[in-house]
Parts: C-alpha cells; structure tokens; sequence
C-alpha cells in the first residue's frame, strides 16, 4: 500500500475507527507501543544513562566475563534513537562515547583483531559524518579531535586515517 493510498484509508474512517485501530496497533506491535511510550514520556536521560551502561558492559563487564567488544551493541541504540526522533545531541553523545569506551579498554588491554579497528574507524566516521549532517559538529568537535589524538597515542593501526578526517574538517 502507498503512503497516498494509506491517506486515502484512513481518511474514510471515523474518529472512533481510527482511535480502535491505533490502540491495536499499540496493544499488537511492539514497536508501535515504544514509539508511543517515547512520544508521550520521553524520558531521554534515562534512556541515554542505559544505553551507555550497555555499552560499558560490552567493554567493562559488570560480573567477571570477559569484554565481547561488539559495536553492534551501540549501532541496535543509535538506529533505534535515530528512529524515535531522540535528540540528535544525545545521539551524537552515544556515538563519541562508543569510541571514547572503547579507546578506555584499549588503553588497558592489547587488542589484536584487526576488525576492531576497522569498526572503530567506521564508528568515527559515523559520527563526524552524523554530526555534519545534524548541524552540530562544532559542539563535538573537541571530542572528535580527542578521540583522534588518542588513536594515534595509543598506536592504532589506523590512526592516520583517524588524522586524516580531522585533518578534511579543519578545510
């Protein structure tokens, strides 16, 4: 179904029909029920201090196992906030703080999978990227250029690419 015929649909149904078919929706889909629950009780604090402790517990366990590293962790929040129409600042913040995280537990311990670079890099560029095209960047701009310096500090194998994006920016 088109989004003209949708509007055609709902535009023959009455006020009563609409409100019955949107309580279905909530009660049937789980996504519809968390669009909703976010739109009227936004609450974005607490969704950013869980998302972030999520994110520390892929790199610093809170019980002894041990660190699984995965990025995907951090992607499943920021697509699922860039969906709700969460803050893009907030946004931003999760996407610094991943690589901020991860460059914590790379500091302690000798990371040899060169994946984890790769995806850190891609992470990065992600966020630069994010924050262009929000209109934000100059407001993490100082953590862009922080999280670059400490690539390269801590001899990442692609820290000059790190450089090089800080370097663009800069013209």
């Amino acid at each position: 179904m088109s989004k003209r015929d949708l509007k055609k649909y709902v535009s023959g149904l009455s006020k009563e029909q609409l409100q019955e078919q949107i309580i279905e929706l909530y009660e049937k889909f789980a996504s519809v029920k968390t669009y909703y629950d976010f739109a009227f009780n936004p609450k974005e604090d607490r969704l950013l201090e869980e998302c972030k402790l999520k994110i520390s517990n892929e790199y610093f366990p809170i019980r002894g196992k041990k660190a699984k590293l995965r990025r995907s962790v951090a992607q499943k929040y920021i697509k699922h906030f860039i969906s709700l129409g969460v803050d893009p600042f907030i946004i931003a913040d999760i996407m610094f703080y991943n690589i901020e995280i991860a460059q914590a537990y790379a500091s302690e311990k000798v990371i040899k999978q060169e994946l984890f670079y790769k995806s850190m890099l891609n992470s990065f560029e992600q966020a630069i990227s994010y924050t262009i095209q929000m209109g934000i960047l100059y407001d993490f701009r100082s953590r862009a250029v922080a999280a670059s310096e400490r690539a390269v500090a801590l001899h990442w194998v692609n820290s000059y690419e790190f450089n090089a994006i800080i370097e663009r920016l800069e013209y």
